[in-house]
């Protein structure tokens, strides 16, 4: 161990990785389990059986760990997990799971997490995640690889944003959305595709064709969303074209953002 100010609380039975920060004024409950050189800034508070992995940074004012907000919360033992390299801002707050939601709140490795951001109980995160500042993501939230959601953003529970999605600033998204899509307006509108991501990402000019392609018929073709997708399915050969079909015809009882004609 190394770095520990003396004024940080660690109570028994935490376990702490090695070369660990812990700043000043800090408090580590009896069940958190630190991975190897995390930081933690001033004034953090880490409670509840939670762990986080190697290299993650937490700064000032961020509580994580705490119970969920949710009245149906009876005290049963819920957890917190969260990966490697990730980026906790200040005033974050992350809850632990619920016994009714699956018993665990999860993020992934090499996330940020912006000033005042919110993630509920049994939120499940991916990977290269950014929530941007004050964005909320509700209880029971999927959030899927490379997702960004602007700030002042907040995602209804249980919704599920499928990869490489990207919600604009001040967007509520009351139902999924599918993966590489853009999303804005305030009530959460499906405009396009998330161009600029996929281009970032390297993905070629005939798989952007393709999803162009796929995004055209979802909005103009015939018959409902649903069915679409399903003839999608049938015609797509194209690997990131089946990724949204099967994002959504896998779970055939759920409402998804339609796209804008």
């Amino acid at each position: 161990m190394s770095g520990i100010h003396p004024s940080a609380i660690i109570e028994d039975g935490a376990q702490i990785g090695q070369g660990c920060t812990i700043g000043p004024f800090c408090h580590i409950g009896p069940s958190v389990r630190l991975g190897d050189r995390v930081e933690l800034k001033s004034h953090v508070v880490v409670t509840g059986d939670t762990s986080i992995g190697d290299d993650t940074v937490i700064f000032s004012f961020a509580v994580v760990g705490e119970i969920p907000q949710d009245k149906k919360f009876g005290g049963e033992d819920t957890r917190l997990e969260i990966g490697e390299r990730n980026r906790i801002r200040e005033h974050v707050t992350i809850n632990t799971g619920t016994d009714g939601g699956g018993g665990v709140t999860r993020i992934g490795d090499d996330c940020l997490l912006m000033a005042g951001v919110h993630v509920a109980h049994d939120v499940q995160i991916g990977n290269r995640v950014i929530l941007v500042n004050h964005a909320g993501a509700a209880g029971h939230c999927i959030i899927e690889d490379d997702v960004i959601v602007g700030g002042i953003s907040g995602l209804h529970q249980f919704v599920r944003v499928g990869r490489g999605a990207i919600i604009g600033a001040l967007t509520m998204v009351p139902n999924d959305v599918i993966p590489y899509g853009l999303v804005q307006a305030p009530r959460g509108e499906l405009d396009g595709l998330n161009l600029v991501g996929l281009k970032r990402r390297g993905v070629t000019r005939e798989d952007i064709s393709a999803l162009r392609a796929a995004f055209k018929e979802l909005s103009e073709g015939d018959g409902t969303f649903m069915d679409r997708a399903n003839r999608l399915g049938e015609e797509a050969d194209n690997e990131y074209v089946r990724q949204i079909v099967e994002f959504v015809t896998g779970q055939t009882d759920r409402s998804f953002l339609t796209p804008r004609k």
